[in-house]
């Protein structure tokens, strides 16, 4: 989508008219699913969303404060009987485990702790080995990014000459048993696409931005696993670092809405406070359109396909690749924003990593290692706004986005023609060159992440009034507020942001959602309970501890991406 209209993460007032949305849904069959997991001997991390009740199963959890930040999410914890873990700030949470039958009010947002995957894929061989500056058409490496900082939140970065004086290493997993930097092998080829600068093969397999610096934030362990808490701790540790582009090449899977999934709301916030996000489309392209996957479903982010650039200098012939990930988005969002090389790339080699060890074939003379998916493409992409970002430091997110969108080829009449489906590539292929030679763009101001001080009573009153349902308090509540705060509510709610009138004043009354044609595609019992939080999808399925951690994490299932 146009990077001028990117939707802001709404603050505490319209999540809580969310989470008073969600309380109009059933969600029956949890409490079977919840029992199903336990004789299967895995934690029940399955539908924690808070319904009229608000009862939710044992289970370890995200609870997140829709007003009043950390602390009154872990008080609502310690009053419904559940043991508090850390502080979550970015997300104005905490983690949590929460007995079975705890109540918690509608003011409070709870997700599942659930684990996550690098963004992975599986396709017959391919000896095919392209230098990632070569595949974008790119002169010699020049020192490009310099200055920058890019946080790579992935498996860990192993040392390399590629990156040497350049890396600062933070392990976020509490993994007393790893001996190494990076034992799975994912996060230093992300690392090497990006910033790599190909010393160690005489410049030939130099990343985008040889200049930039890497905040490497190790959020996987060994195996490659890690879940929710963890990448949240991890994205922390990148605000708290003052990172100028973050690369998360990973796909959570999680069926949540993008205005309420903890790892969205983080991105965002970070995004609002001027990092670049750049995220994959996912590896499950096959699937059709509608497989773009979480993160990378959410609007406001820089969401990367990938591009078969078959190994010719010709951009004629350029296409998606057949596992990026297709849009839409859920909600009609316009995914992927554009697509980069991510066919056969040579990047880094993390020596003894499990990928390392499970695919020799894949080495490249030596000290580098063949790859394809959608989280090259994203590292590609962060270090093309690493590149940016050194020639122009004050561009922003928005700017950032709007210059590789608006530059990117695939629209002539004889360029990529295949990449005209904007489904499947967006504005097109990733121009690197083009992008620092166009002018800087003018985009929308931010949003501020957050109504403007000094009526914080007045907000109160009006968000007890939208949670009761009460209309003729909320119209009192809305004529105190000051006319800046009005223009807040109306940018981040406007129709344009959101779909049409739904959000406008007179439809916040609780009696006037079900009618509508938001609530009723995206919140009804028909898409909620009956398809994305059946019991059947979130234990059974898509959650199951033996499904992911067993299957998705092993490295069996790289073998595709590193052939």
């Amino acid at each position: 989508m146009d990077s001028t209209r990117s939707t802001r993460r709404p603050a505490a007032l319209l999540a809580l008219v969310l989470a008073a949305t969600t309380g109009l849904v059933a969600l029956p069959g949890a409490g079977v699913a919840a029992s199903t997991a336990r004789e299967r001997g895995l934690d029940a991390d399955g539908p924690s969303a808070t319904g009229p009740a608000g009862l939710v199963p044992a289970a370890d959890v995200v609870v997140r404060a829709l007003a009043g930040g950390a602390e009154a999410a872990a008080e609502a914890v310690r009053r419904a009987g559940g043991a508090v873990g850390e502080r979550l700030p970015l997300v104005d949470g905490v983690s949590a485990r929460l007995p079975a039958g705890a109540v918690l009010a509608p003011a409070f947002a709870v997700s599942p702790n659930v684990t996550m995957q690098t963004a992975r894929r599986d396709t017959a061989p391919d000896r095919t080995a392209i230098p990632v500056r070569t595949a974008l058409g790119l002169g010699p490496a020049d020192g490009q990014g310099r200055g920058v900082t890019i946080a790579v939140v992935d498996t860990g970065v192993a040392a390399h000459p590629d990156l040497a004086g350049r890396v600062e290493h933070v392990d976020v997993t509490q993994d007393l048993t790893s001996t190494s930097l990076d034992g799975y092998g994912h996060g230093t080829f992300v690392a090497g696409a990006a910033a790599g600068d190909g010393r160690t093969s005489g410049g030939r397999y130099a990343g985008v931005a040889p200049g930039a610096r890497i905040l490497d934030v190790r959020v996987a362990g060994d195996d490659g696993g890690t879940d929710l808490v963890t990448v949240l701790r991890g994205l922390q540790v990148a605000r708290e670092r003052g990172v100028d582009v973050l690369n998360l090449s990973l796909s959570s899977g999680s069926p949540l809405p993008y205005q309420v999934d903890p790892l969205t709301v983080a991105l965002d916030r970070l995004w609002a406070e001027g990092v670049v996000v750049v995220v994959p489309s996912g590896n499950e392209g096959g699937d059709g359109r509608g497989s773009i996957t979480s993160p990378g479903v959410d609007p406001v982010l820089l969401t990367v396909g990938a591009l078969d650039e078959r190994a010719t200098e010709s951009r004629d012939d350029d296409a998606v690749a057949d596992f990026s990930g297709r849009g839409p988005a859920p909600q009609g969002v316009a995914k992927p924003d554009l697509v980069a090389p991510g066919q056969s790339l040579v990047s880094l080699r993390a020596p003894g990593s499990a990928v390392d060890r499970a695919h020799p074939e894949a080495v490249v003379e030596g000290d580098y290692f063949r790859g394809s998916g959608t989280s090259f493409s994203t590292a590609v992409v962060a270090g093309a706004a690493a590149a940016l970002l050194q020639e122009r430091p004050g561009l922003s997110p928005d700017q950032v986005k709007a210059l590789v969108t608006r530059t990117a080829y695939g629209t002539g009449r004889t360029q990529a023609r295949a990449l005209r489906d904007v489904t499947a590539a967006g504005a097109g292929g990733l121009d690197v060159a083009a992008a620092l030679a166009a002018r800087t763009p003018h985009v929308r101001d931010a949003v501020v992440d957050g109504p403007p001080p000094g009526q914080d009573e007045v907000w109160e009153s009006l968000v007890a009034a939208l949670l009761a349902g009460d209309a003729e308090a909320v119209a009192s509540s809305w004529s105190q507020l000051s006319p800046a705060a009005h223009r807040w509510a109306a940018s981040s709610w406007s129709a344009h942001r959101w779909a049409d009138q739904e959000w406008e004043l007179p439809e916040w009354a609780a009696h006037r959602w079900a009618a509508h044609r938001w609530a009723a595609s995206s919140w009804s019992a028909h898409r909620w309970a009956g398809q994305d939080w059946a019991g059947s999808q979130w234990y059974a399925s898509r959650w199951a501890a033996s499904r992911w951690a067993a299957s998705r994490w092993a490295a069996s299932r790289w073998a595709g991406t590193w052939q």
